[in-house]
């Protein structure tokens, strides 16, 4: 069985947005160009990085020393809800916990723009997953500038002053804010789910002719795929702008789901490994209380009268030949 933490099947480097380098999507693929993987193949190393990442997550749970903070982006229709949905299922909920951010309502705008997010961030020993997140307000309102002014920010009263200088600003608070989680022990993972325009398409088309998903389409979805080019220079911006060694972003193939799935698993396992987490050990003074309050659970009588040790049937001894 290949590994997840095989470099030769799924490669970071060609993952990952480099920290100060201004990037373009069109130089990242949206679908799976090798000849190593295959379907079948991929969702078996999948189904066993599931049941890994399972283990990790119980360590990181009982180390109680890190939180971990995944993000999602991605244009409508890339697979954000399937690629949680499978790579969290062997997750034990209790440490887990997902959110997916709409739209702000009126008590959100009255408020920075990350206060309901800071709100969802994950405690000490959790996973928290944002299906899509405080870079909203680098992406779809960049693409509609109009809707920052319902934000009332002092000094923000017209389109004219959410110019460049804004939306720097804006990047740099992106920045502090995910530099402030990492330096307190968040680990934080961006997934930018890469699909092309002719996919997108294609999963509208499905989403309309299939009864069972036609709840997942939506016209705004539609209407929102006229600024293609927009959003597509928008999520340049952004990636650019706010990878960092700390709080890295990973462009994410996502034309083909099945390989999506399997290098957003091979990314976690990967960032996963290089912190240095385990079950608390327990000292010798602990081990010593260990065996006394074994002893003493033992020694509890049953609802006979007798203790539990009393109960065990002793060994015949064997006949002598």
């Amino acid at each position: 069985m290949i590994m997840l933490t095989d470099e030769k099947i799924i490669q970071l480097k060609e993952l990952t947005v480099k920290p100060g380098k201004k990037i373009r999507l069109k130089d990242f693929a949206t679908k799976y160009r090798g000849k190593t993987l295959n379907k079948a193949d991929s969702e078996l190393m999948l189904e066993s990085g599931i049941k890994h990442l399972a283990e990790v997550q119980d360590e990181l749970y009982a180390h109680n020393r890190y939180s971990v903070l995944i993000i999602f982006q991605a244009m409508d229709a890339a697979g954000k809800d399937g690629a949680v949905k499978h790579i969290m299922s062997g997750f034990n909920p209790l440490g887990v916990k997902v959110y997916s951010f709409k739209a702000p309502n009126s008590t959100e705008l009255d408020h920075d723009f990350f206060w309901r997010h800071e709100l969802s961030l994950p405690a000490r020993g959790e996973i928290a997953i944002h299906n899509r997140s405080h870079y909203e307000n680098v992406l779809v309102t960049k693409v509609h500038p109009e809707w920052i002014l319902n934000e009332h920010i002092p000094g923000i009263d017209s389109l004219k002053k959410i110019d460049d200088k804004f939306w720097e600003s804006r990047y740099k608070q992106i920045r502090r804010f995910e530099k402030n989680l990492s330096d307190n022990g968040t680990i934080i993972m961006k997934f930018f789910l890469n699909v092309s325009k002719k996919e997108q398409k294609k999963r509208f088309l499905e989403r309309i002719e299939d009864p069972t998903k036609n709840w997942k389409f939506s016209l705004s979805d539609l209407k929102e795929r006229v600024f293609w080019d927009d959003y597509q220079k928008a999520y340049e911006d952004a990636l650019s702008a706010t990878s960092t060694e700390s709080a890295p972003w990973f462009v994410i193939p996502a034309d083909d789901k099945w390989f999506a799935r399997l290098a957003i698993a091979a990314v976690i396992t990967r960032q996963f490994a290089k912190l240095k987490i385990n079950y608390p050990i327990v000292s010798q003074a602990q081990k010593e209380e260990l065996q006394k309050a074994k002893l003493q659970l033992m020694s509890e009588k049953d609802e006979n009268g007798k203790s539990r040790d009393s109960n065990k049937k002793k060994a015949k001894p064997k006949a002598r030949k």
